[in-house]
């Protein structure tokens, strides 16, 4: 009963704050005005140019890669054991961020041009390495809380390459390599809203298939395998579609922090539970309500300057992260 009433939450906040996001900004446009646009009434106005082509993918595409970025924190979790495991913690983003930077900077002397596809194979690519040093020190670190900090470092690493790269940046270059990288859900269209939806959803497809072996994994690596669970390929499995989905946010919207963490948490206290066959979705729409509603702050809270994402996220987010910490050492 708890889980139908905590789905019928997030469904109605989902849908609450999508119009939220759509009828606020710079240019408040009521509601209802809102309805006929996308009826189909006033969509020459332009009150329908500014729903249509500016604030309503930016709406989608903050709620789909906002449930991919919580999905990822939440499958790392799983994976280390550990609470305070995310994406952005551990350095897959940075890392991710590293690759995209990379090309976007060098993209013209190499006659390579990132599109979509490529923006997210490179931030796959540069997931994956940072997922693999991760992985490689949990196999010599015994203590989680040093393998948190051996992950913080590889962010660190990663941040300062990115640094150092960036002074061989034009000026062109850079100033759309500062904005990316700052994270934001700015400038997100359609094409963008279709590319990022064709391979989050089937991410969180796999993910949710995977629901009954890891309800057996979070029990002990022993009692998975005595149920038929082949523990090296569900890892890998976990890795890959955990990078998939951070690289795919940050391709698009650039490093967005703490979402990873912090989602994952306040999910499992709304449904009560921590089975992955009800925290799956839960961590998806709750990732969806997080950055729609971190969204809409940065855009009203000092327009019409839009503050990056990461600033309110960090906010909102790190205060879980720091009550968390206190009740693991109570």
């Amino acid at each position: 009963m708890r889980q139908k009433a905590a789905f019928a939450v997030l469904a109605v906040l989902t849908v609450m704050f999508l119009a939220v996001n759509i009828c606020a900004g710079s240019v408040n446009i009521p509601l209802g005005e809102v309805i006929g646009i996308l009826r189909g009434y006033g969509q020459d106005s332009v009150n329908g140019d500014i729903v249509l082509e500016i604030r309503f993918p930016r709406a989608l595409a903050a709620a789909v890669l906002g449930g991919g970025l919580a999905l990822s924190g939440y499958l790392l979790q799983a994976f280390f054991h550990n609470p305070i495991a995310g994406p952005f913690v551990l350095g897959i983003s940075q890392g991710a961020k590293l690759l995209v930077s990379l090309f976007m900077i060098f993209g013209g002397v190499w006659s390579v041009k990132l599109g979509f596809g490529g923006r997210i194979t490179a931030a796959f690519a540069g997931a994956v390495i940072s997922m693999g040093c991760v992985v490689c020190m949990s196999r010599v670190v015994d203590r989680m809380s040093m393998l948190v900090v051996g992950g913080v470092m590889v962010g660190y690493i990663c941040s300062a390459v990115t640094d150092f790269l960036v002074t061989f940046a034009e000026d062109a270059d850079l100033v759309n390599l500062h904005n990316w990288s700052r994270g934001s859900f700015s400038g997100l269209g359609w094409e963008h809203v279709a590319a990022a939806s064709a391979v989050i959803l089937p991410a969180f497809l796999c993910v949710f298939l995977l629901s009954k072996p890891m309800e057996a994994y979070q029990l002990g690596e022993a009692y998975a395998q005595n149920l038929g669970v082949d523990i090296s390929r569900f890892r890998v499995v976990l890795v890959v579609l955990s990078s998939i989905l951070s690289a795919c946010v940050t391709a698009f919207a650039g490093p967005v922090s703490f979402v990873g963490i912090a989602v994952p948490h306040l999910a499992g206290s709304l449904v009560g539970t921590g089975k992955p066959i009800f925290m799956i979705p839960a961590c998806f729409l709750g990732g969806a309500v997080f950055c729609l509603f971190c969204d809409w702050l940065a855009r009203i809270l000092l327009a019409p300057v839009e503050l990056s994402i990461s600033t309110v996220t960090a906010v909102f987010g790190a205060p879980v992260v720091l009550l968390l910490m206190v009740r693991r050492r109570k």
